[in-house]
């Protein structure tokens, strides 16, 4: 089996962008903070207040953070939601 193909994402980008989509977040009572990335180009955040167990936190997630993060930082293939 290949090895996961390794990348260097920029921490720093990646907070930029999410205070991007940070305020869209605020305005329905939520938040969204980076817990960590990883080598093989991962985000994995935390969803807070509102977006905090939310029924549609996958679609904000998925549709929403991960799309606009893969399109503003090189590198980022996926996000998660911490557990």
């Amino acid at each position: 089996m290949p090895d996961k193909e390794k990348v260097t994402i920029d921490r720093k980008a990646v907070e930029e962008a999410l205070e991007i989509v940070r305020p869209s977040l605020q305005a329905d009572g939520g938040d969204v903070s980076l817990i960590s990335i990883s080598d093989d180009g991962v985000v994995e955040v935390a969803l807070k207040g509102a977006c905090h167990g939310c029924p549609m936190s996958m679609i904000t997630l998925k549709g929403g953070i991960e799309r606009f993060l893969r399109q503003a930082v090189p590198g980022v293939k996926e996000v998660i939601a911490a557990g």
